[in-house]
């Protein structure tokens, strides 16, 4: 299969653009002969440049060529088609591995069935074969060039008015240009090396990158908390379940055996009433029968027929004695089992109660658990909405740096040289001239600081922030406690964990801030006759934050008396 690729008239079947054999083969004006559809595809490309090249030898036109059939190609493939060069093709597979296909990046110097391309240069703007490659490594001018990996993008590094490498950057255009282009069409704009802007930019990618593996990590450490909180919620339902359960049972059984004790105390009672009305009826059955029999004697005596034997007898009849039982009866009624049944019933009623009032009690902390997460809310869009959620910010004596005084309330801070009398505290900056607000925020809050002097910092921190010294542990932005904008007289600038970042937008003596605790959101606002803002910051917030601010100099970090940060009142 190799040796007929590299046979003069297998070179002359083969298309270089899709390497196959030619179809409707067409040939240009400086000789190379292609398929009729895949130069046309090709020229379809450059018709935005309206140059067009032969992809081979690289001529150039400045109309698009007509193209012509070949029929003498054309009857040539036809033939080699009938000889089975296509088999024969397809059969040697283990050879192409060597070959460009059609997603493959192709040489540039081969001819005829172009091989791979390994690599491509940046300044030859071409790709090369391992073999076409080899002077790269051999030539000492050409191993300056820049090699990557084979690239089909290379033309888009090429001006297409001028027909140079594109390796300036317009920064007031933010695009690639070339040298030429920096003479006319971008002429007075501001320019830079593209090596230069490309740093620049990278710079700000790895913040971008770390920003985004923090969150990830954060993220990471909220699943890992959620899935503790699982399986601490799994036991702790299994726990509460099981202990209702048994208090519950406890309480079953306590009724039970309540009832018990009621049912034998009423059978007690029965027993008793029933002894004594049974003892009554003994007597009054005896006392029937002591009248029945006096009675039988009366009858006996009153049937004599002898009068002077039933006057000798009558003597001898006993009187009759007095009952020692009333003579009527009457059912007394039982009000004490009436009130056990009232007792019971009450008993039943203030249960009731009690169970219907601890439900109550239970059912919202059994269906209203604490939400861990939610869904962030959308960010308000004016400044009234906005003010909806403002917090009055009052500063934290105890915090402030004895070169800052308060006033107006403690929601203004002044920088003063001379050092306040304040008394030792450990929540007082020592070394920065920082101070912190009472408040601790969480939830969604807006508030608003207008400056004055050379500059100040407006941040918000965690409370656990060090105080003592003026290490980067201590002041705001440049460790992982706290967030902060600077603001100068003509820029701002982002700090969070010494990462800076220059942030651009309106200059204004008011900055608002926007909190959303729960979602991660910290806004920083420019505040005049409308709202712009300047940065946004998407984090996890793991404690509450207070807000804060550090009064300074726009040349430095020197002292600069007279600076102030006020808090304002918004309602």
């Amino acid at each position: 299969m190799a040796q007929q690729r590299n046979q003069p008239n297998s070179e002359k079947i083969s298309c270089s653009i899709c390497l196959d054999l030619l179809k409707d083969p067409v040939t240009t004006s400086c000789g190379h002969s292609y398929c009729m559809d895949c130069i046309k595809t090709h020229w379809d490309g450059e018709d935005r440049k309206r140059i067009y090249s032969c992809p081979q030898c690289r001529k150039t036109f400045k109309r698009r060529p007509d193209l012509q059939k070949n029929i003498l190609l054309a009857e040539l493939v036809e033939e080699l088609k009938k000889t089975g060069l296509q088999a024969a093709a397809a059969a040697d597979d283990d050879d192409d591995h060597c070959y460009a296909g059609p997603g493959d990046v192709a040489c540039d110097v081969c001819t005829g069935w172009k091989m791979k391309a390994v690599k491509s240069c940046l300044v030859c703007l071409a790709s090369y074969c391992e073999n076409h490659l080899q002077p790269h490594y051999d030539s000492p001018p050409l191993r300056k060039h820049q090699l990557v990996e084979p690239s089909k993008n290379l033309q888009e590094n090429i001006c297409s008015r001028h027909d140079k490498m594109m390796e300036i950057f317009c920064c007031t255009d933010q695009q690639l240009t070339c040298f030429l282009c920096t003479m006319d069409e971008h002429k007075g704009h501001k320019i830079v090396p593209a090596a230069v802007e490309r740093t620049k930019k990278q710079k700000e990618l790895e913040v971008s990158r770390l920003n985004i593996q923090q969150r990830i990590q954060d993220r990471q450490k909220d699943v890992k908390l959620l899935q503790q909180e699982l399986k601490e919620i799994k036991v702790s339902v299994d726990k509460t379940v099981e202990d209702s359960e048994k208090m519950f049972t406890e309480m079953i059984h306590l009724i039970r055996k309540r009832g018990r004790d009621v049912e034998q105390q009423i059978k007690s009672q029965q027993e008793a009433e029933e002894s004594r009305v049974k003892e009554l009826q003994e007597k009054l059955e005896q006392e029937i029968r002591d009248l029945e029999r006096k009675d039988a004697e009366l009858k006996q005596l009153s049937d004599t027929p002898d009068h002077s034997q039933f006057l000798h007898n009558y003597p001898s009849v006993s009187a009759l004695s007095e009952s020692t039982h009333s003579s009527s009866i009457s059912i007394r009624p039982l009000r004490h089992l009436e009130d056990v049944t009232a007792a019971v019933s009450e008993l039943r009623g203030k249960v009731e109660d009690v169970l219907k009032d601890t439900w109550t009690d239970i059912s919202p902390a059994v269906t209203q658990p604490d939400v861990l997460l939610s869904e962030p809310q959308p960010e308000p869009k004016t400044r009234d909405e906005f003010l909806k959620y403002s917090r009055e910010i009052t500063l934290d004596p105890n915090t402030a740096h004895r070169y800052v005084i308060l006033s107006a309330g403690n929601r203004k801070a002044t920088l003063r040289e001379q050092k306040q009398r304040y008394p030792d505290h450990p929540d007082r900056f020592t070394g920065c001239w920082q101070v912190l607000s009472k408040e601790s925020l969480t939830g969604r809050c807006y508030w608003e600081v207008e400056w004055s002097g050379l500059g100040v910092v407006v941040a918000v921190a965690y409370k656990n922030i060090c105080r003592k010294g003026n290490s980067d542990k201590c002041e705001f932005g440049r460790n992982d406690r706290s967030w902060s904008l600077r603001c100068g007289a003509n820029r701002y600038k982002f700090l969070y964990n010494n990462t800076k970042m220059y942030v651009s937008g309106p200059r204004s003596s008011r900055i608002g801030v926007y909190l959303d605790h729960r979602a991660g959101i910290l806004s920083f606002y420019s505040i005049s006759e409308t709202m712009t803002l300047l940065h946004r910051v998407q984090t996890t917030f793991t404690e509450p934050i207070h807000a804060g601010v550090y009064l300074f100099s726009d040349g430095g970090w020197l002292f600069s008396s007279g600076a102030t940060a006020e808090f304002l009142k918004l309602r």
